[in-house]
């Protein structure tokens, strides 16, 4: 791996990427611009996802170790269960095994993050995942109220509950502009769902990292259509030049960070139009197979 880039080392724009097998973990902790990402979500995951082709956890405890003894000096994030009668025992299990930032998802309240950041009490960063119609709704309220350095809006449980076929599509309804609106006038960093490669995935980055510009987002999410959800270290340097493919994403960010308020108003109505599209697409796919 080259180390050096034409991009500053302290690029604006991050990732993460989910990981599970420890050769991975080292070779990504490489890349000073991704964050690590395990997965530890389990309840009620199925139930609300099964039907798609999401990461569905089947983790443990034991990952998070073997992870961090693979990249003892990488950022470690752990995505947990929803908050339930075990978190406080989830929580202190996560931060004593190498955990560097806490997400935890599908919250509704002011009341749920409070209690999350009770639990936190300061040891480690805590992220809180909004993913539900009320939590963004709340979003204005809660950064207000309580002193977050980081959040991630997800998109797949969000569509889901929206009833939307396309997990873009809260982009292009416009549900996201007043909690971005909130997160912009404020200290928070934000991201928001997950990225493909340059030139691939329905909605390529070409026209979604304008999203991330117009809106504020600064951290996205390495998505399988990335990686290739490779299993193995050699499946995954078999598949990608993870450097350069890494590397068109952060020059399509910094050409989007150096364009006009026009320019990106002009790739939002091109993207909200392709989402709609593709939405349509999906949706008369689905109703070709019912007949």
């Amino acid at each position: 791996m080259n180390s050096k880039s034409n991009f500053e080392k302290e690029l604006n724009f991050k990732f993460m990427m989910i990981v599970s097998d420890s050769e991975i973990a080292k070779y990504i902790s490489k890349f000073p611009d991704i964050s690590l990402f395990v997965d530890l979500e389990i309840l009620g995951k199925e139930e609300r996802q099964g039907h798609l082709d999401t990461v569905k956890s089947s983790l443990n405890i034991d990952d998070v170790i073997r992870i961090r003894r693979a990249a003892p000096n990488a950022n470690i994030l752990v995505r947990l269960n929803p908050l339930n009668d075990n978190s406080q025992y989830e929580i202190d299990l996560a931060i004593n095994n190498g955990a560097d930032s806490i997400m935890i998802p599908m919250f509704h309240s002011l009341d749920d993050v409070n209690n999350f950041m009770k639990i936190i009490n300061g040891r480690v960063k805590a992220v809180p995942l909004f993913e539900t119609i009320d939590s963004i709704k709340a979003l204005p309220e809660i950064i207000s109220k309580i002193p977050l350095e980081q959040i991630h809006i997800g998109l797949n449980d969000l569509h889901l509950e929206q009833k939307k076929d396309f997990l873009f599509e809260p982009l292009s309804d416009g549900f996201l502009e007043e909690a971005c609106d909130a997160l912009r006038s404020s200290d928070v960093k934000f991201g928001i769902g997950g990225i493909a490669r340059a030139g691939e995935g329905l909605l390529s980055p070409e026209y979604i990292l304008g999203e991330h510009v117009r809106l504020g987002s600064s951290v996205a999410i390495l998505s399988r259509a990335f990686h290739k959800d490779a299993k193995s270290l050699e499946e995954l340097t078999c598949s990608i030049d993870f450097d350069r493919e890494l590397n068109k994403l952060k020059y399509i960010y910094t050409n989007f960070q150096a364009s006009s308020s026009i320019q990106l108003e002009r790739n939002r109505d091109i993207t909200w139009k392709l989402i709609k599209k593709i939405a349509k697409k999906i949706k008369n796919d689905k109703n070709n197979k019912l007949e």
